[in-house]
């Protein structure tokens, strides 16, 4: 039994502290700038495997950005080749710059099915394409830049606008010299501008060049905004009234503090911030962990007494210890093998893949809600086994596989007449009326397509993967949900 205790009181000192530290040094400590400057999705789009692809290809990604600010990664066994690449800006810490990194995950899969897309936020840069574009500087289609709606007023007369012109156009000039002889970061701040470049280090130094040209005449064309940002294929740009970064040491009217006091009170009050957030992440943990096993308890006591329980053991034995071979199918929920129990029976054996959270409320919805249903038209759920180091979900074998495979199957063994297809479309019709009204929980599949209609012996179509239902009771008339499923 794991146990946490938390001293308040200590903690309270400890907050407090950091509290005090942070305000008489006016420092801003940990900043992953995450505000988005702008997210770009392309035209071309694709529908099959893309998402499984996508997040393989994060996930790989995900670990190569652990120890470093830039990462890239080509996704080679897959049909949809995808080519990611990720760089923090150089004055990030390297958790600020994963902090980051996590935030441009979560909003660039808006973009999918797009084939290809690029989000800048103020402190990172996330691009995946279908093509290999780690070395491409600059682009006709792609670059492009932001200003903002606000002027710089200044004095009010024109000189003090040809004064904030002139500032921008040194502060630029003089970042972007400095990126290109610093490894493609710099920042600087001259008479109240502050400018920040970045370029992403697989485009080389004649890259940074060129991409930073361009971006400078791009931010120059936002004068008197108070504010310009430059987003091109290799590099970032940056101009501001308002310093938004975090290197003190570059600027070229510092004031303040001297270095050493600032040091000190950055790695006192760092180390301090990052006690108490691994504490509270222990915390957390651990409260996660005795809440997944409680549930897990309560799955498995009930299934051992239904008799729907099967051993971890005899499921990898009878599919060949999951041998590729075996493989029948692949969706976003896990993959499919086949497998002939002891008995002789013929069963599909679903091997669930996804994270912890979602394993409570996918596994829940697959168990709870498909044991308790019975219907031709329907996939029968045998049993499942928890007890093993995955989860895995026993259904009937259907033999003809999917409904996709004899529409838009490139190997198509034949071809469905109208009868066979008109005797397809009422059966689901059938089934989702069932799951709609003729079980004891009103059901919404939420996922119908073709390869989720699978077909039988007899070509009966059998609806399967009810991993994204929605069940709710007669009272109620209007069902309100966000977007799932397959894109």
């Amino acid at each position: 039994m794991y146990s946490l205790t938390v001293n308040y009181p200590v903690l309270y000192r400890t907050c407090l502290f950091s509290f005090f530290i942070c305000s008489f040094f006016s420092l801003s400590l940990s900043d992953p700038r995450i505000t988005q400057s702008g997210l770009f999705c392309g035209n071309s789009t694709r529908l099959r495997d893309l998402v499984p692809a996508f997040v393989k290809e994060m996930e790989a990604l995900s670990q190569l950005i652990n120890n470093t600010h830039f990462a890239t990664y080509h996704l080679n066994n897959s049909s949809v080749p995808i080519y990611a690449l990720t760089q923090c800006h150089g004055d990030l810490s390297q958790t600020d710059c994963l902090l980051c990194y996590a935030a441009s995950r979560t909003k660039i899969p808006r973009c999918l099915p797009s084939v290809s897309a690029r989000i800048y936020l103020d402190g990172c840069f996330l691009r995946y394409d279908k093509y290999d574009f780690f070395q491409e500087a600059v682009s006709l289609s792609l670059d492009t830049f932001k200003c903002s709606q606000e002027n710089f007023s200044g004095s009010g007369d024109e000189n003090g606008k040809l004064k904030f012109d002139s500032s921008v156009g040194y502060a630029v000039a003089n970042v972007t010299s400095k990126a290109v002889e610093n490894g493609g970061f710099a920042v600087t701040g001259i008479d109240g501008v502050y400018a920040l470049a970045q370029c992403w280090e697989s485009v080389g130094k004649n890259g940074c060049v060129e991409c930073l040209e361009k971006a400078v005449k791009e931010v120059k064309g936002c004068l008197p905004s108070k504010e310009g940002i430059g987003m091109n294929a290799g590099c970032y740009l940056r101009y501001s009234t308002d310093k938004f970064f975090s290197h003190e040491g570059e600027l070229g009217d510092a004031h303040g503090l001297s270095g050493v006091a600032i040091a000190i009170a950055l790695a006192a009050t760092a180390l301090l911030m990052l006690s108490l957030l691994a504490a509270y992440a222990g915390y957390r943990k651990l409260l996660k962990e005795k809440e997944e096993r409680i549930n897990l308890k309560k799955v498995s006591i009930s299934f051992n007494k239904s008799g729907l329980n099967f051993k971890y053991e005899t499921l990898e034995k009878v599919t060949d210890y999951f041998n590729p071979s075996r493989k029948i199918g692949q969706g976003g929920a896990g993959s499919v093998f086949v497998g002939t129990l002891p008995d002789g029976q013929t069963v599909a054996v679903k091997r669930l893949i996804f994270n912890t959270r979602q394993w409570v409320d996918e596994f829940f919805n697959e168990v709870n809600l498909i044991s308790g249903i019975q219907h031709k038209n329907l996939v029968k759920f045998l049993g499942c086994s928890i007890e093993g180091p995955e989860s895995l979900l026993v259904y009937e074998y259907v033999p003809n596989k999917s409904l996709d495979q004899f529409i838009f199957g490139n190997n198509k063994t034949r071809t469905l007449n109208w009868k066979e297809r008109f005797n397809v479309i009422v059966g689901t019709a059938e089934g989702l009326a069932y799951l709609h009204g003729g079980c004891q929980e009103r059901i919404i599949h939420r996922d119908i397509k073709s390869s989720n209609i699978l077909l039988d012996e007899n070509l009966t179509p059998k609806i399967a993967d009810f991993g994204l239902v929605r069940c709710f009771g007669a009272d109620k008339t209007h069902l309100s949900t966000g977007i799932a499923g397959t894109m």
